[in-house]
């Protein structure tokens, strides 16, 4: 395996074959178990590599010989890179269409708490957010809105999931993920904790903050009673026409696009 539990990379910066071994190596990264083991995470396609290069370390790349031709010095020097046929990584791909480049990148140790970010700035708080596409989506919504800081409840789905790593379309560069006690955390908070309930109140008609936690809850269940007992704001996303027979809900990355679009509205 790559790093202390991985067979060594190749010394060469560059081969032009790739080993069963790597192929087993990067597709157990596909479970969180190898991902904590190694500290490894695998992203795939052309954007997406080239974004994360900016602000995670690379330790390996897979390349179809095409995209090295038409990228050339794109990638940096000193990290290992298999030149690969189309067949090679579409058996290593952690994707249904492989899209000519695949890189591993080391997972970060992030130390921000929420009190230091949440004072100061919004933030958007996870209470078990379970699907991998879900989150990343999220992750890429606070990018697109200014929001840097995103935390995570133990239960949530893991950032550096294949599924939630290609959600995020590169955000996760931008954006940085904390996995926390949720709970403790904003309980040593002191500033506005908005969440969003069926019987909260109408987010168009409620003063919003320009700092603070937005949390958004559970899938099927919502923000847990734990969470939500903390939330000092509930808020609604009200259906149109009021009284008219609607859905139950609202898919929760579509409610967090509503919810900070118009928080982003209210700053002038």
């Amino acid at each position: 395996m790559i790093g202390d539990k991985f067979l060594p990379l190749q010394e060469t910066e560059n081969s032009h074959m790739i080993s069963k071994n790597r192929i087993k190596e990067i597709k157990q990264l596909e479970l969180k178990k190898y991902r904590r083991r190694t500290g490894l995470f695998v992203a795939e396609g052309h954007k997406l590599v080239l974004d994360l290069l900016t602000a995670f370390r690379p330790v390996y790349f897979a390349a179809t010989e095409e995209w090295l031709q038409h990228n050339p010095g794109v990638l940096p020097t000193g990290v290992p890179c298999d030149c690969v046929t189309p067949d090679e990584l579409q058996r290593a791909s952690l994707q249904q269409n492989p899209q000519n480049l695949l890189a591993l990148f080391q997972i970060p140790n992030h130390t921000v708490s929420l009190q230091e970010t949440a004072n100061e700035n919004l933030v958007i708080a996870l209470d078990g957010v379970q699907d991998p596409g879900n989150l990343g989506t999220i992750v890429r919504l606070a990018d697109w809105f200014g929001i840097e800081h995103v935390f995570c409840s133990p239960l949530s789905a893991d950032i550096f999931g294949p599924k939630a790593v290609q959600a995020t379309m590169g955000a996760l560069a931008r954006v940085q993920v904390h996995y926390t006690d949720l709970a403790e955390e904003l309980r040593r908070f002191s500033g506005q904790i908005y969440g969003t309930f069926l019987d909260g109140d109408d987010i168009y008609t409620t003063p919003l903050s320009p700092s603070g936690v937005i949390v958004m809850g559970n899938e099927g269940n919502g923000v847990s009673p734990e969470v939500g007992a903390l939330v000092n704001a509930r808020l609604f996303v009200p259906p149109f026409p009021e009284g008219k027979a609607t859905s139950e809900s609202l898919n929760v990355a579509v409610a967090t696009a509503i919810v900070c679009a118009e928080f982003r509205r209210r700053v002038k």
